[in-house]
């Protein structure tokens, strides 16, 4: 692809990390007050975890990501889970996000 988004928007908070978040690049939802967790398959995220240290986690809240997929999905607004492995997925019941690029295991979306 000749263009990039990386950048546009951006904006990321500091959680406390539930002990399920051991990794970062992967959807994650609000579990408790102040706190994120890994998003379970087909749960809805409110965005990606871009670090962890100390107990805390990074979380991309808006702007463009790149996030692992399950498999290719096509450009346009799609609605979006958590897929498995830390992956996001089409799901009917799912958030709508716009989705700028894609391949067989990622995915480029304006959260």
């Amino acid at each position: 692809m000749n263009v990039n988004f990386n950048g546009y928007g951006e904006n990321v908070a500091t959680f406390i990390a539930d002990s399920s978040l051991t990794e970062t690049g992967v959807p994650v939802k609000v579990s408790a007050d102040g706190t994120v967790a890994k998003c379970a398959k087909n749960d809805v995220f409110c965005g990606v975890c871009t670090g962890l240290r100390a107990g805390y986690a990074t979380v991309q809240l808006s702007g463009y990501a790149k996030m692992k997929a399950g498999a290719k999905i096509a450009v346009g607004y799609k609605k979006l889970a958590a897929g498995e492995n830390g992956a996001v997925a089409e799901y009917a019941s799912g958030r709508e996000y716009l989705v700028l690029d894609s391949t067989a295991t990622s995915v480029g979306v304006i959260l």
